[in-house]
């Protein structure tokens, strides 16, 4: 595995953890109303997804073309998922199916 690589995945993880438990292990979740915590909790969970996604689109993006067709067909399969149904747990598994199968497709 690429040691650049490595390094980005550990960092988002890392970023992700801090984002989610701090606020917690601090007493922030107590925070009601339109505050500055309670703006700040609210942004948290959306920073956090999108820090993974453009996390998760870095090697596919690297490689390309192959790696650019799976990553299409994956989010494709997620945003379909998702109007279709509001469900995350559908959305999870037709976008981890749509790029299995175009990577199989490709290979």
């Amino acid at each position: 595995m690429n040691p650049e690589l490595l390094t980005i995945a550990l960092l988002a993880g890392a970023a992700n953890w801090a984002f989610r438990y701090l606020p917690t292990r601090f007493g922030a979740v107590e925070a009601a109303g339109d505050g500055l915590i309670a703006r700040f909790l609210a942004a948290v969970g959306p920073a956090a997804i999108c820090t993974l996604f453009v996390a998760s689109l870095l090697p596919g993006l690297l490689a390309l073309p192959a790696g650019a067709l799976a990553m299409a067909a994956g989010v494709g399969a997620v945003v379909a998922a998702f109007a279709a149904t509001r469900s995350v747990a559908a959305c999870t598994f037709a976008g981890a199916f749509a790029y299995g199968l175009a990577t199989w497709a490709v290979a």
